[in-house]
């Protein structure tokens, strides 16, 4: 089911089933029979931990959503409540359980704290008198779950909030112990690189959990070479950008939310001849987006001005295999072909599949509106007119366009100008307010406390520095066959990538004058190997900010980089361009607190979001 997680350099299957593996032991805790009750936000993580079959072999016969009022009636020994440890869950659970309690032969009732049980929330379930009721109350340690052979994420919803706007560090201390389970599983990171103050915290965090654990180390060779850590707030241009990659746009337009998709149904209906255009389907298209599908693995990292040609292509590819039927005459031949017809139909049906989408996404990228957009977010990212009101996001107010719309533009405009002046930002905030409600100046004021949207306290502007000396804008991006990591926004190279990029050649040390423009200390840390490994490990290592080659020559570095606040679909793309050129020499895994976009981002740090209608 989950083949693709080992196709890459790290066979992330071994985490899936390590997850698996303790999934089943509390299952088994709870003899008999049993329901499952989910916190909703939960059942997307699982299902790419374990599937419904898994549960059933488990004795799991009901699964429910966790809703106020009584659990639905089912005839099971056990429920079980799947939750985050949050108090409104808490009130909710209480709610259940008194009502369970109030039947003849109530049922036994368990809960399981994802990812880590919380004095706070046994405390609520204490007052509200229900504590006791439980038989087992435990924790599920599920903090990186693979997503792809070569992704690994926490989807923790509200990591970067919590870190930049609430100062509550929970999440970071989530992230060292995710660490420690992967280097439980894949051996000691030797080296570990950072830029920024949650980075700084999460090494402090994993370096001391090292020393507690001192002793008790798995000697395993190691996977990776190096760990780099790396905060979103040093890098708050990239995800206000639009993504110009196909899996980029499909994010942005549509939203990927644990590797599926959902369409609008209209371009998927299957239309036989004579039957016209009745019955349309009304239940979106859901597709699942992973390497496990060939041809979206082929496609989902090139510029979208580049898939067309790669799927007509492909379709070329296809009809060509299904020609082949007539030249098929010996029986062998005929054999042959057809047990290559499931893998030839698959392949077709895929072919439909994203030919639909990329009409979907063509018809956004082509309209007028979508164009200007880009090219007022191109000219902030090169430097132009960024100290002034700008006409375009004036309109945009006036016409009343999504909020969410005007206040990416916005932070764009404050990010690549180092803040904006007084006028410029009252100005903008009085339209935006008077526009949209006043309601929104908490959203404004959080924007401006992260540092998205902020008045300017200096003069200097390093923001044009920074752009030429990592060369963050390239001129006449080549979008069909790229050469730099830059054509996944066309023409603007993210920084975080390009900070990875500089730190494998020529090393840090080359920009120590940008880093310290950035946000945050940066720093290296050694980890010591468990004794044993040290003769057995032959290969690069690597003195402050540089990796030199003291293996054989050639040998190729697998770096594991690690955003802490979210990480785009379009930085991915750029990773993984880095990880497959010729002469990079290193490979890289990606891990992040949360996938994200430049709307879920803005959106996490609104607070009412949903009385914005986006």
């Amino acid at each position: 089911m989950a083949a693709h997680l080992s196709y890459g350099r790290v066979n992330l299957n071994i985490l899936r089933e390590a997850a698996r593996k303790e999934l089943r032991e509390f299952l088994d805790k709870c003899a008999g029979s049993k329901a499952i009750v989910w916190d909703e936000y939960l059942t997307g993580p699982f299902g790419l931990i374990a599937q419904y079959s898994l549960l059933k072999e488990h004795e799991v016969e009901k699964m429910f959503t966790l809703k106020g009022g009584r659990v639905p009636p089912a005839d099971v020994k056990n429920i079980i409540f799947f939750v985050r440890p949050r108090l409104e869950l808490m009130d909710i659970i209480a709610e259940n359980v008194i009502s369970e309690e109030k039947l003849p032969a109530p049922r036994e009732a368990h809960i399981l704290f994802v990812p880590r049980r919380s004095l706070l929330c046994e405390q609520r379930l204490k007052e509200q008198g229900v504590l006791n009721s439980f038989t087992n109350i435990d924790e599920y340690i599920l903090d990186l779950i693979p997503y792809d052979g070569d992704l690994l994420s926490m989807e923790s919803e509200s990591a970067f909030r919590e870190c930049y706007l609430e100062n509550d560090q929970t999440s970071l201390f989530h992230t060292a112990k995710g660490l420690m389970t992967l280097q439980a599983l894949y051996g000691t990171i030797p080296q570990i690189f950072g830029k920024g103050e949650c980075a700084r915290h999460v090494a402090n965090m994993m370096l001391r959990m090292k020393r507690e654990f001192a002793g008790s180390q798995n000697q395993i060779l190691p996977v990776f070479d190096t760990l780099l850590l790396l905060d979103r707030n040093v890098d708050l241009l990239t995800p206000l950008a639009t993504q110009l990659t196909y899996e980029g746009l499909i994010d942005e337009i549509y939203g990927i939310t644990n590797g599926y998709v959902k369409l609008p149904p209209e371009k998927f209906a299957q239309k036989k001849p004579g039957e016209g255009g009745k019955d349309l389907p009304t239940e979106p298209k859901k597709l699942q987006l992973n390497s496990a599908e060939e041809l979206y693995a082929e496609i989902r990292d090139k510029n979208f001005n580049a898939v067309g040609a790669a799927l007509s292509k492909k379709a070329k590819i296809i009809s060509a295999a299904f020609e082949e039927r007539h030249n098929a005459k010996t029986v062998g031949e005929i054999k042959n072909f057809v047990s290559q017809l499931p893998h030839m139909q698959a392949a077709r049906s895929s072919l439909a599949n994203h030919t639909s989408v990329a009409e979907l996404i063509k018809d956004i990228t082509t309209s007028e509106s979508f164009f200007d957009n880009l090219t007022v977010e191109q000219e902030f990212m090169t430097g132009v007119d960024t100290d002034k009101i700008n006409t375009y996001i004036e309109d945009c107010i006036a016409q009343k366009d999504p909020l969410i719309k005007i206040l990416r533009l916005v932070c764009m405009q404050s990010v690549c100008n180092n803040g904006l002046k007084q006028k410029v930002l009252d100005y903008y905030k009085r339209e935006i307010l008077q526009t949209y409600g006043y309601e929104h100046i908490l959203t404004l004021n959080n924007l401006e406390k992260v540092g998205l949207l902020k008045p300017q306290t200096t003069t200097r502007n390093n923001y044009p520095t920074i752009r030429k000396t990592l060369k963050l804008w390239m001129e006449d991006a080549n979008e069909q066959n790229p050469n730099d990591i830059s054509y996944v926004y066309s023409g603007y190279a993210p920084l975080s990538v390009r900070l990875t990029q500089v730190l494998a050649r020529p090393g840090w040390r080359s920009i120590e004058e940008v880093l310290k423009m950035l946000p945050g200390p940066h720093f290296e840390e050694r980890q010591q190997l468990p004794s044993g490994l040290h003769k057995k490990r032959k290969g690069p290592v690597s003195n402050m900010y540089h990796f030199e080659f003291a293996g054989q020559q050639g040998e190729n570095r697998t770096t594991l980089v690690f955003f802490l606040g979210g990480v785009t679909y379009a930085e991915i793309a750029a990773l993984r361009f880095l990880s497959q050129m010729e002469d990079g020499g290193t490979e890289y895994i990606i891990a992040t607190t949360k996938l994200i976009n430049g709307t879920s981002w803005v959106k996490s740090l609104m607070d009412r979001p949903e009385a914005q209608i986006l």
